[in-house]
């Protein structure tokens, strides 16, 4: 029987370690799609407990808890921090193959240098000996993130954010890694949910421009643009229920967008008529603009009005989708790059059914670049995906499907400053991965080549595809 967590875990082969070791393990971290914020990072407060780091905001561990049948006051509650995470340490040993109980033990053992397993038994003495390291000025925030070795940060931000915390961020000499937005504009395309018009009211106010019409709505996000744009916005984010896919004039969205202020119900094709008209007008500008487009596609959100009611949006309700749409994705591609190209794009299905119509659709598209990179490419497994299987499926389909020493590499997609052992774990199963196929005698051992693939899959592809 292997022994939990050596310094060989999860690789298989020797070939497998020698590539972790040698070349994945010490490469910086680009954080190109995270939920940080900025405001955090620049006040560098002391994170007041392990409690407030892991269940302060992530919904991860809040849905393991409930799985076990913790009760929602030790999750979410008033209850006392070390009541909370005895809850959280006693469901630790039900988790056997959830990437939450490698991601913990990783936590764990890298910022506290804790090797053994989170339980009820140990859950005392691993809360008080994590409690007296965050006490400590290196495991504010920014220490945590040097001790992480991460180069960039790209937060997630709404068009209407004033970036103020970015501008701080820029001008502090003391800080080196790199912290910039990255632009986010569901709440804009989102036409169908209830707050769009006091929405639209907001996004005039920020950007001077009183949006009656499609043109004046383009003209509005083009304002916001520049303005991410001067703070050194380098991607974009967009994240569907599923893919719309149908055309419409210009005319007829304006007809669409005014029937949605006057609150008048819309259907569902002038929804997506909508989405569809926007979204193939900023794909244009991301080209313009040299950005990163990020496609989060397959997320079916607050299943649970129960829960919603009682906590609100992001709290764990969301699931996997299962809506066809690879047509409507491969026909929106399209339309993009006819107009002038289509910006590189890194498309992430939240279902795995969806991982091979979505490589060879993303296949259709590339061509030749200055950088030498895929313009699009199937993305990294995330949030019920980023999984052991669910990442090694990716790998799989992505080398079958596309060239796979130009991919992307991981993502934390966290809220928390703890969670960079998630790039650790992919790396892990990367080198598994890559190793296994050398095992197999079905790629030979050229370790230079080699290594320099698993380099550059950790950071540098991400670092060329997104130009901070």
């Amino acid at each position: 029987m292997k022994q939990f967590l050596t310094d060989d875990f999860l690789l298989n082969t020797e070939y497998a370690k020698t590539l972790y070791h040698n070349y994945a393990k010490n490469m910086p971290i680009f954080d190109w799609h995270c939920h940080l914020e900025a405001e955090e990072i620049y006040k560098n407060e002391k994170i007041e407990s392990i409690t407030k780091a892991w269940l302060g905001g992530d919904h991860y561990k809040w849905r393991v808890m409930r799985a076990v049948g913790v009760d929602e006051e030790l999750i979410t509650g008033d209850a006392d921090d070390f009541d909370k995470f005895k809850a959280y340490a006693a469901t630790m040993p039900y988790l056997i193959g959830n990437p939450i109980y490698h991601w913990t033990h990783l936590e764990l053992k890298n910022y506290f240098g804790i090797d053994y397993c989170l339980d009820q038994d140990t859950a005392e003495e691993i809360y008080k000996i994590a409690n007296e390291k965050l006490a400590t000025d290196d495991f504010r925030p920014r220490g945590l993130i040097k001790m992480s070795n991460v180069a960039a940060v790209c937060t997630t931000n709404d068009p209407i954010d004033d970036l103020n915390y970015h501008d701080l961020l820029e001008k502090d000499d003391s800080f080196e890694t790199l912290v910039k937005p990255a632009f986010r504009p569901d709440k804009a395309i989102a036409i169908e949910k209830e707050d769009y018009g006091a929405y639209i009211k907001k996004l005039s106010e920020v950007s001077g421009v009183d949006i009656k019409c499609f043109k004046t709505l383009k003209d509005a996000l083009y304002k916001r643009m520049e303005f991410f744009k001067e703070k050194g916005c380098a991607a974009s984010d967009q994240a569907f229920k599923y893919v719309p896919f149908e055309k419409a004039s210009d005319e007829e969205i304006d007809k669409i967008i005014k029937k949605k202020l006057t609150g008048k119900i819309l259907s569902i094709e002038e929804e997506d008529a909508y989405k569809t008209s926007l979204m193939i007008w900023i794909g244009k500008i991301y080209k313009d603009f040299d950005w990163a487009m990020e496609l989060h596609i397959g997320v079916i959100r607050d299943n649970s009005t129960k829960l919603e009611e009682k906590l609100g949006h992001d709290v764990g309700g969301d699931a996997t989708n299962d809506q066809y749409y690879a047509e409507n994705l491969a026909n929106l591609l399209n339309e993009i790059e006819k107009i002038n190209g289509l910006p590189r794009t890194i498309i992430f299905p939240l279902n795995e059914a969806e991982f091979y119509p979505v490589s060879t659709i993303a296949g259709s598209f590339n061509g030749g670049n200055a950088e030498g990179v895929l313009t699009a490419q199937l993305g990294p497994s995330w949030w019920h995906l980023d999984h052991k299987e669910g990442m090694l499926e990716q790998m799989k389909i992505m080398s079958a499907t596309s060239a796979f020493a130009k991919s992307i590499g991981m993502i934390t997609d966290s809220r928390s400053f703890l969670s960079y052992p998630r790039h650790e774990y992919y790396r892990r199963l990367l080198c598994r991965f890559v190793g296994q196929i050398v095992a197999d005698g079905e790629y030979p051992w050229d370790e230079q080549f080699l290594g320099q693939m698993i380099e550059d899959i950790c950071f540098n592809n991400a670092n060329n595809i997104i130009k901070l």
